[in-house]
């Protein structure tokens, strides 16, 4: 086996667990079957991660980051806040449909922290990163557009960090009904813009339900 820089070898084992995880359920997996997963002997695996909290950690950023970086591609700016952020909600709608099985892991990781002594704190980062990496996201693009938020940025990326998590869930528990996932995401991409000032929105709240996507 080649030897290779231990930030390689993290990246390798995390996706390795993120697919064994993903197939298999958090409980089921263990340190044993990431290795053969990702084909590395199990002290490999021991010499990259000293904890199940690392890797658990390191699984729920790789995650997170699998879909912020589309959305980051997305939320160039353009003509109008509202058009650019309804990118940002597309990207991550389409980015969710894609790969139900990994945001179903990200919820069966919370549950999993929450019910495992000690692990608690983990499902409180996790979260804490979902509103962090929305705070990112906001004041990127408000400030990229010159536009001042009609409330604070930390309480408005807790809210998207909320109803994004619930949209989500909703969209793995239902499934898929385009119709209405169009209109809520039209919602919620109105009320953000309102909260910008942008003056598209205000035509658009009024508008009603039935919106198409954009």
């Amino acid at each position: 086996m080649s030897r290779r820089p231990l930030a390689e070898r993290r990246r390798q084992l995390t996706e390795a667990a993120i697919r064994a995880m993903t197939r298999d359920g958090v409980p089921r997996t263990t340190t044993r079957s990431i290795a053969a997963e990702a084909g590395v002997s199990l002290s490999v695996f021991h010499y990259c991660f000293d904890s199940k909290q690392a890797l658990l950690e390191s699984v729920i950023t790789t995650i997170t980051d699998h879909y912020v970086g589309v959305v980051k591609e997305a939320l160039r700016p353009r003509a109008t806040f509202r058009e650019t952020i309804r990118a940002g909600f597309d990207a991550y709608w389409d980015h969710v449909r894609a790969h139900p099985g990994e945001h179903m892991l990200t919820y069966e990781l919370t549950q999993y922290a929450l019910r495992t002594p000690g692990f608690e704190p983990l499902a409180r980062r996790q979260h804490e990163r979902y509103a962090e990496i929305y705070h990112g996201l906001i004041e990127e693009v408000s400030a990229g557009m010159g536009l001042e938020l009609r409330v604070s940025v930390p309480v408005l990326a807790r809210y998207l960090a909320a109803v994004t998590d619930g949209l989500t869930l909703n969209f793995l528990v239902l499934g898929h009904d385009p119709e209405a996932s169009a209109t809520i995401l039209d919602l919620i991409t109105d009320q953000v813009a309102a909260l910008a000032g942008d003056g598209a929105a205000g035509a658009d709240l009024g508008a009603g339900p039935g919106l198409a996507l954009s």
